[in-house]
């Protein structure tokens, strides 16, 4: 009984357990990182990754159909390790960036009180179509409206996660004037007439998306409006008349104008805000030598308080222009929510400017003859490079010195401030006239300067300071020993000669992509483990019709004349209530 109970188990035990998952053996790692496995020395995708991890064991003794059987049980392994590797196989892989940019509430509420100004002045500009109609013997025709006041009382502009942003105006009212004509009989009038549109409700959601250059757009507007009410004053000989087809007339016109309002608001969002938008820099040159990569990584992150942007940041040689830099720096976190805007910078931010001006071959200064400073030439010549100059028959050669980096400069920044790895190498030379150059020594040097970031403006500033200094000969420790007493000459070197090169090379700094008309005021720095913010104010230097105006696109055709079922109308609204009714 045991043997044969034991005998079932054993049967027993392989169905069990139908699949051996190796997931943990080989690991999520490179899954998580790329949408495929990357091992050590291994590449699979996402097909051959289940394949290895959901290889079955074998089937049992008694089966009657191995192959059967194993394809059952792979089935059954394939759905359980897909459920495991569901999450990883459809997360893209996340690029930190280098440049973010955060807008607060207190931010938006003051591009609401620019945005509301242009808001009126584009609904000042609403055309509404003509109505004409016949009741009985009458034939009317309203004409050449025209907005002459808008109160927008309340308004407001908010972040709306999902949506981006929702822009609301209750209770306004649009105050209108238009021309009549009426026939009746033999009688015919013309004049003007003022009308209110009151409890008017307008409702508008922009969706922003980044477009494929990487640029914020407003990629969708949804928008409701409503009049509640609308009234119109007649007065005239034909007043009488007026307030019998005020009904057809009012109506009308409330229709036509709440028509109208939607479209313009789209045209105003989808063209012309964009326009502005066209202003922000996406790829721009930054001097002669490289360029910098502002495009967005990915959809804007909106929270009920803020809006979130993820810029590249990323700085490049003109040169070569399609060349990335890798970006393992910490990601920027900003968590305050006081001010208007902050900015955040990344190690990766500085580090790939200073990589872009080492392939684009300027991270290197050369003195030569008079440049070079006379107490520093007769130091070299006096201390132990004297024995090396007269053993050079060029003795009394002209001197040169050749400064250069010998790797990109590294950015390192704490909370106790931010500061730049320089390595590089001095060349000290005898340059004959009509010879060639005799090399008497090559020093390697390793600096570290302090650099102080701060914002004016649109434009992100760098300023460095020589803190340490050392040299040391690639040759020799006896010439390192020897070369001690150059340390204090050289690093005055640095101070007074190539220190002032350096900074007025990073005085002109680089622009934040900020809109055209918008500036930061009020700035602080704060250093991070790993990144630097910059908490600032907003400050229109435009308004945005001036600047929208100045890149306005050029129209595609002239608009069409309205066209008039009677008489031909004046060109604008007579200002008397009634010119008299005519006898035709």
């Amino acid at each position: 009984g045991r043997g044969s109970a034991g005998s079932r188990a054993q049967r027993r035990r392989p169905a069990s357990s139908p699949s051996r998952c190796l997931l943990p053996a080989v690991g999520l790692r490179g899954v998580a990182a790329g949408g495929g496995y990357k091992g050590r020395g291994t590449s699979a995708s996402p097909k051959k990754l289940l394949e290895l991890l959901c290889s079955p064991s074998l089937p049992s003794r008694d089966s009657a159909s191995p192959s059967q059987a194993q394809a059952s049980l792979c089935a059954m392994a394939a759905s359980r390790c897909l459920l495991l590797l569901l999450p990883w196989l459809v997360v893209a892989p996340h690029s930190p960036p280098g440049c973010k940019i955060r807008i607060t509430s207190a931010g938006l509420e003051l591009v609401k009180q620019e945005g509301l100004r242009f808001v009126e002045q584009e609904l000042q500009n609403i055309t509404v179509s003509d109505l004409h109609g016949k009741e009985g013997p009458f034939h009317y025709n309203i004409s050449q409206v025209r907005v002459m006041d808008l109160q927008l009382a309340l308004s407001d502009l908010h972040f709306q996660p999902q949506q981006h942003l929702a822009f609301d105006i209750n209770n306004a009212s649009i105050s209108l004037r238009f021309r009549r004509q009426l026939l009746y009989w033999f009688f015919y009038d013309i004049g003007s007439i003022n009308a209110s549109a009151d409890g008017v409700h307008i409702h508008t959601v922009l969706q922003l998306a980044k477009d494929g250059a990487g640029r914020l757009k407003i990629s969708n507007i949804t928008c409701n409006a409503s009049i509640a009410r609308m009234h119109a004053g007649f007065s005239g000989t034909l007043r009488k008349v007026y307030e019998f087809l005020s009904t057809f007339i009012i109506s009308g016109m409330r229709f036509l104008l709440s028509q109208q309002i939607c479209p313009s608001l789209e045209h105003a969002s989808l063209v012309l805000l964009n326009s502005l938008l066209d202003t922000v820099p996406v790829r721009s040159d930054v001097d002669e030598h490289i360029g910098i990569d502002y495009s967005l990584l990915r959809d804007p992150a909106v929270s009920t308080d803020t809006l979130d942007l993820d810029f590249k940041g990323m700085f490049f040689p003109r040169a070569r222009e399609d060349q990335e830099l890798e970006n393992h720096a910490v990601e920027p976190v900003i968590k305050e929510t006081e001010r208007m805007v902050y900015v955040a910078f990344s190690e990766y931010f500085f580090d790939s400017a200073m990589h872009a001006y080492f392939q684009a071959g300027v991270l290197a200064i050369e003195l030569q003859g008079e440049k070079v400073p006379k107490d520093l030439e007769v130091l070299l010549r006096a201390t132990f490079f004297g024995t090396i100059f007269m053993q050079s028959p060029a003795v009394d050669a002209p001197l040169r010195l050749v400064l250069q980096a010998s790797a990109p400069p590294r950015c390192i920044i704490k909370p106790s401030g931010t500061s730049v790895s320089v390595s590089a190498f001095l060349n000290i030379s005898l340059v004959p006239p009509g010879r060639p150059a005799v090399q008497l020594s090559s020093m390697a040097m390793e600096t570290k300067l302090s650099a102080k970031v701060f914002l004016q403006g649109k434009a992100l500033r760098v300023q460095l300071d020589l803190r340490r200094f050392r040299i040391y000969s690639k040759q020799s420790a006896l010439e390192s020993l020897a070369l001690f007493s150059l340390q204090a000459p050289l690093k005055t070197l640095l101070q007074l000669t190539i220190m002032p090169i350096i900074n007025e090379r990073t005085k002109k700094g680089v622009q934040i992509p900020l809109p055209e008309g918008m500036d930061f005021t009020k700035e602080v720095v704060t250093n991070h483990a790993g990144f630097l913010t910059v908490g600032a104010d907003l400050h229109f230097s435009k308004g945005l019709r001036e600047v929208i105006e100045k890149y306005r696109p050029a129209p595609t055709a002239p608009a069409e004349p309205s066209t008039q079922p009677s008489a031909e109308p004046s060109p604008e609204p007579s200002p008397e209530p009634s010119e008299g009714p005519r006898q035709l």
